[in-house]
């Protein structure tokens, strides 16, 4: 079996297709899988670091103000198509996987060009550009949310959720306790601006620190790397109250066990992380991502009862109000997290592979 997953950019594209490649390779460990992304991205070093190999296309994304950019783009489109199709005749590939991100787009329309079938996984509640405009080209489109027949063909679509690692929830809270030095009969307030922070929820959070040690509440602060010092410092007064600055969180699932409300961006992994680990949360989606993506994936869960929502402008005098409100009404944490629970998609990669092989030859799948 030989099998192309294009995408990347962001991590909320690169860790659904490493999770997919894992669970095919878990299936089929004599597959052959090649990963196709776009030039200076983070891809390049993060699929390597999973152990697979990848090609990058020189292509880039429009500008959405005006830009002389925007007059190359549809020359560096067609180029990296010429190389798409190049690679796709010289690997062969039995299916192409698209799983957003400006990489996606050649390597689809070379793939279904050539009769090749080919799946998208789109991760978010509003649909992405590129897999809005290839949804007609290709054979399954698996997506994370109901509703989402208003972007794609409804006959072609299959509700997966989003492939996340299911070991996120399987931390367990004494250990969790232990491993931060935690007390047992304190809360705990997790914040997680993604793995290179959130400006919002650090200011935030920094200003709110002689709060949380009045009130006698324990912190995991996830900074990311730019804002850690800075971050440190102010925390420093604090660590004896278990206020914790921490530039970057490697086991989440201990930092999930520990929590009882997490504060975090919305984008659509940690959106997922928090439905399986059916964590009450406070959402305070990012401005800066295409079409307010993270405002909708925030809705999808606020609609349904099982998260918070707090905007970004609001976040700095509205975010510790709503945590200590939320923290002191125990009944809304449990509705928070049966909620969410109940949005989860615990075997949404093993959903997605079991589409992806029904496309390739039934010989290839036995």
């Amino acid at each position: 079996m030989k099998l192309i997953i294009s995408g990347g950019g962001t991590g909320g594209h690169i860790f659904p297709a490493v999770a997919i490649a894992n669970e095919v390779r878990r299936r089929h460990p004599e597959a052959e899988i090649l990963f196709v992304g776009a030039n200076g991205r983070m891809e390049m070093t993060r699929v390597p670091e999973a152990g697979y190999e990848i090609v990058g296309l020189d292509i880039t994304g429009l500008q959405r103000r005006l830009s002389p950019q925007n007059l190359l783009f549809p020359i560096r489109v067609m180029r990296a198509v010429r190389k798409a199709g190049k690679l796709i005749e010289k690997f062969r590939p039995d299916a192409v996987v698209g799983v957003g991100g400006y990489a996606s787009a050649p390597v689809l329309l070379a793939a279904t060009s050539r009769g090749i079938p080919a799946l998208i996984q789109e991760q978010n509640s509003y649909a992405g550009l590129v897999n809005k405009l290839l949804a007609r080209r290709v054979e399954r489109i698996c997506v994370a949310y109901p509703g989402m027949e208003k972007f794609f063909p409804a006959e072609k679509m299959v509700l997966t959720g989003n492939p996340v690692r299911t070991e996120i929830a399987d931390g367990q809270r004494a250990e969790a306790l232990s491993f931060f030095g935690l007390a047992p009969d304190r809360p705990v307030v997790l914040v997680i601006g993604g793995s290179l922070g959130a400006r919002t929820l650090n200011q935030a959070t920094a200003a709110a620190l002689p709060r949380l040690r009045e009130a006698g509440v324990q912190l995991l602060w996830q900074t990311g790397k730019a804002y850690f010092p800075e971050a440190q410092q102010q925390a420093a007064p604090f660590a004896s109250h278990n206020l914790q600055a921490l530039e970057f969180v490697r086991r989440m699932d201990l930092a999930y066990a520990a929590a009882d409300v997490v504060i975090s961006r919305a984008g659509a992994l940690s959106v997922s992380e928090l439905c399986l680990t059916g964590k009450p949360s406070i959402l305070v989606p990012s401005p800066n991502v295409a079409e307010d993506h993270q405002t909708k994936n925030a809705l999808a869960l606020v609609q349904r009862n099982a998260a918070l929502l707090v905007t970004d402008a609001e976040a700095p005098v509205r975010l510790y109000d709503e945590a200590f409100v939320l923290l002191a009404d125990p009944n809304r944490l449990a509705e928070l997290s049966r909620n969410a629970h109940q949005m989860a998609y615990p075997r949404a990669t093993t959903t997605i592979v079991d589409e992806l092989l029904t496309l390739i030859h039934p010989r290839k799948n036995s």
